[in-house]
C-alpha cells in the first residue's frame, strides 16, 4: 500500500532538473495536518508545480531551443503538463470518491517525464 500522500509531498520529474511540491487545495475534505492527495490531484500549475528546466526533446520549447543552439541540448522552463491521472494509487482507500494517491504512485508528463513521490509528506512512526 505505501504511505499514502498529503500537501507538501516532494516530487521529482526524470527530465526536471529540480525537485517540486505536491499542492493538495483541500477540496478533497479530508484533512490532517495537510490535505491528503487522491489520483485526481494531477492538474499542471495547480498540484504539479515546475521542476526548474526540462531536458525532453519531446517538449517544443526544449526542441527549438536546441535547434537554435545547432543541436546543443538547451534546456528551457518547465511547465508541467499532466493529463493522465497519477496511477495506479491506493483503490482501497478512497479520498472524495477517488483512489488515495500512495507514494509509489506515478503520473506521466506529456514531454515524457516520469514524476515520482520522493517524499510523501507524511511519515509513519513507531510509537514505543
Amino acid at each position: 500500500m505505501g504511505n499514502i500522500v498529503c500537501g507538501g509531498a516532494l516530487l521529482q520529474c526524470s527530465f526536471g532538473v529540480a525537485p517540486s511540491s505536491l499542492m493538495v487545495l483541500p477540496a478533497n475534505r479530508v484533512m490532517t495536518s495537510m490535505p491528503i492527495a487522491n489520483i485526481m490531484d494531477n492538474k499542471p500549475m495547480v498540484n504539479i508545480l515546475p521542476f526548474g528546466m526540462c531536458n525532453s526533446m519531446a517538449n517544443p520549447m526544449v526542441a527549438a531551443a536546441t535547434a537554435a543552439a545547432l543541436g546543443v541540448l538547451t534546456p528551457m522552463p518547465c511547465i508541467p503538463v499532466t493529463a493522465a491521472p497519477w496511477a495506479p494509487g491506493c483503490p482501497t482507500v478512497l479520498v472524495a470518491n477517488m483512489p488515495a494517491l500512495n507514494n509509489s504512485s506515478k503520473c506521466m508528463c506529456n514531454w515524457g517525464g516520469v514524476i515520482q513521490i520522493n517524499m510523501p509528506g507524511q511519515m509513519q512512526i513507531q510509537v514505543p
